[in-house]
């Protein structure tokens, strides 16, 4: 549909407009950082409406418009918008965080028109944005105060996707994930500066796990796109190649890589979520394999890289997936060696009753997942979310188990354990020497009621090499059973004995009231 200048100048101003309207939201409105930020990315898109009129006038171009809504796109959409809806019914920020959702979407819309009618003089309007924005918006927030940054990060991943181009199957195509490279060069900036605290990063990897059967609801949203576009390869070969990895590591060291979880479930989103997008991966089922391995062997890898850094290790996924785009092209030559042609899991499936090859790794990657489930790769209870399981190991003297006890310990101590300061003086002490450290946890200890505490104070100064301790008191077992899930929201006493018992609490075992 042709459309006057003018009328095609307006459209973007309209998501400006609209953009503006979301201020109208109480928490939105009396934030004075939030309202900066809007304003700014509002006056960019009225700016650059006006540069296009101006500039379209003088060139006498004639605009138009076109329907351009995607079966990938909406696919992508629903299974995007189902995690975020599940993980915010359990998680107040992320519900409080859907306003900011709204606006960036917006603002990508605006931002997507006149990048292409600044190229072009037809725009291909779709659904194109919401699913980037989702995606975007399941892996990194910046707080607040430095909420612009969002919306830059939405402009350079339109940015890239109109310019940073390359020739495939005889065609101009985007290099990079639209969602997955901003966040990329976003994560680099956050680990060379040191601000990852400006975002609320680690808030999001941490909250993910916090809903009941998240590992399923994620397979479960993002099936019909496995299945219509060919990606399960992708994530089963990420999948697989990260939990035999992890598998192999625990039968070696007796603990595990990734501390509570054979994969993150950061991670596992990633895996079906993030670098699945079919227009930036391999085209051949043996490529779409190492595309897969090679993303899961890169999570494993940057945890240790970030870890040197003293950086967070949530950026282990968010880092590997604008360089295995660039890889993409090659990845598909190498994929054409016949012995790897003849390993293609859709040649090696060629039995099964289903016709295309795509349904058959589908299917492969549905029976993976439920293996893998029911032997405790992925769920709920993983031992390694418990304190018991990285006492026992640190007694024992497996690798990194003493370091990752301590801060498991300093986690529950600054929500106000008083047992678990006390147990991180001693472990400080015992293990690590640090004598100056382990007398302010017991002072702390001390300070919130816990008498042990009080007692290695004086023990320590007397040079002893035995410290008291006991067993978390009622009014601390909420605080150190918990895992890396939810908050315990149990009050019963036999209750909190029960789930204490079922953690690895051995000593709560035995009471009475485990089992009523």
């Amino acid at each position: 549909m042709h459309l006057s200048i003018a009328r095609a100048a307006l459209i973007p101003v309209g998501f400006a407009a609209a953009l503006l309207a979301v201020l109208a939201l109480p928490q939105i409105g009396r934030d004075p950082n939030l309202v900066r930020s809007f304003v700014g990315a509002a006056g960019v898109l009225v700016v650059w409406a006006a540069v296009l009129f101006v500039t379209a006038s003088r060139a006498g171009r004639v605009l138009s418009i076109r329907s351009a809504v995607r079966k990938p796109h909406y696919i992508q959409m629903f299974a995007q918008g189902t995690v975020l809806v599940y993980w915010g019914w359990h998680v107040r920020m992320v519900q409080e965080w859907a306003p900011l959702i709204l606006a960036q979407i917006l603002f990508a819309f605006g931002v997507d028109a006149l990048l292409q009618w600044s190229r072009r003089d037809t725009y291909g309007m779709g659904l194109g944005p919401v699913p980037v924005m989702f995606s975007m918006n399941l892996f990194l927030w910046f707080k607040p105060e430095w909420f612009h940054f969002q919306f830059a990060m939405v402009a350079v991943g339109f940015l890239a996707k109109e310019l940073i181009r390359w020739q495939k199957d005889g065609k101009s195509a985007h290099i990079f994930n639209p969602s997955s490279f901003p966040l990329a060069i976003a994560s680099l900036l956050l680990i060379a500066t040191g601000t990852t605290d400006i975002t609320w990063g680690v808030a999001i990897a941490q909250t993910q796990y916090n809903p009941p059967y998240i590992f399923a609801v994620i397979f479960l949203a993002s099936l019909p796109g496995q299945l219509l576009f060919g990606v399960a390869t992708m994530t089963w070969s990420a999948v697989v190649s990260a939990y035999v990895f992890g598998l192999l590591y625990f039968q070696i060291t007796g603990v595990y890589y990734f501390y509570d979880s054979f994969i993150p479930i950061a991670v596992f989103l990633g895996m079906h979520l993030l670098f699945t997008d079919p227009s930036t991966s391999p085209k051949s089922e043996s490529g779409r394999v190492i595309f897969g391995v090679l993303y899961g062997m890169s999570c494993i890898g940057l945890v240790v890289v970030l870890g040197a850094l003293g950086a967070p290790e949530f950026y282990d996924k968010l880092l590997p997936v604008p360089i295995l785009n660039l890889s993409v092209r090659w990845i598909d030559r190498v994929a054409q060696a016949p012995i790897l042609r003849r390993l293609e899991p859709g040649r090696l499936l060629a039995i099964a009753p289903l016709r295309e090859t795509r349904l058959r790794t589908a299917g492969l990657w549905i029976v993976t997942f439920l293996a893998v489930r029911a032997l405790g790769g992925v769920g709920d209870h993983h031992p390694g979310q418990y304190l018991p399981f990285w006492d026992q190991a640190c007694e024992a003297g497996k690798g990194r188990a003493c370091e990752h006890l301590a801060d498991m310990q300093q986690v529950y101590c600054a929500r106000e354990s008083g047992w678990a300061c006390n147990e991180r003086g001693i472990v400080l002490q015992t293990e690590f020497g640090m004598t100056q450290q382990a007398r302010l946890e017991f002072q702390r200890a001390c300070a919130l009621g816990f008498q042990p505490g009080c007692d290695n104070v004086l023990f320590l100064i007397s040079g002893t090499d035995a410290f008291a301790t006991a067993l978390p008191p009622d009014k601390d077992l909420p605080i150190v059973i918990r895992g890396s899930k939810g908050p315990v929201t149990a009050v019963d006493r036999g209750e909190l004995y029960s789930l204490a018992c079922e953690r690895g609490w051995k000593d709560h075992c035995s009471s009475p009231l485990a089992s009523m």
